[in-house]
């Protein structure tokens, strides 16, 4: 059977052998493009120990993250006792006393009623009388952490009295 009736029996040969080997060639791409496209993609074993690796981490990694967090909070409740500290010290010299405990740390947002004339407050925000636990500071009028003086009190995560590490009560100085 002839490709073309024209054609003599040695260019049918060439043709067939041409053919035959562009044949060759197209079924090489496609295997080289199927091989390539396979290489593209990662199979469901890598992606699953990629997981398990990351997984690991975060269950060594997680757990110091959030005792760092734990202190961060400890140290702005510091530093917002200090805060209202330097409020009261202000109210102090402006009023000539401090607030006692039925007043409590409200003086410091809206004037007494005997010392309206000579208070120049607010003397901070109603924000800074929170703290990192979302519990009120307790104000004590005659402390009895710092005896002479007024105690400022952060219950500590647990917002109950005592505790250790997070829980932990934090005072003024």
């Amino acid at each position: 059977m002839a490709i073309c009736p024209d054609l003599s029996g040695q260019e049918t040969i060439f043709i067939k052998r041409f053919l035959g080997k562009a044949g060759q060639m197209k079924q090489k791409e496609r295997t080289r493009a199927s091989q390539s496209s396979k290489r593209k993609a990662f199979t469901l074993v890598e992606l699953l120990v990629v997981i398990l690796i990351i997984s690991m981490l975060a269950a060594f990694v997680a757990p110091r993250m959030f005792k760092g967090l734990g202190k961060a909070k400890a140290d702005i409740a510091k530093a917002r006792i200090a805060i209202i500290e330097n409020s009261l010290a202000r109210f102090y010299l402006d009023c000539g006393r401090y607030p006692d405990d039925s007043e409590g740390l409200g003086v410091l947002l809206v004037p007494p009623s005997d010392a309206e004339d000579r208070w120049n407050g607010p003397y901070l925000k109603q924000s800074d009388l929170i703290d990192p636990w979302n519990n009120p500071y307790i104000y004590v009028a005659e402390g009895q952490i710092n005896p002479g003086s007024f105690d400022l009190i952060s219950l500590g995560a647990d917002g109950m009295d005592g505790g250790e590490d997070d829980n932990a009560d934090i005072y003024n100085d």
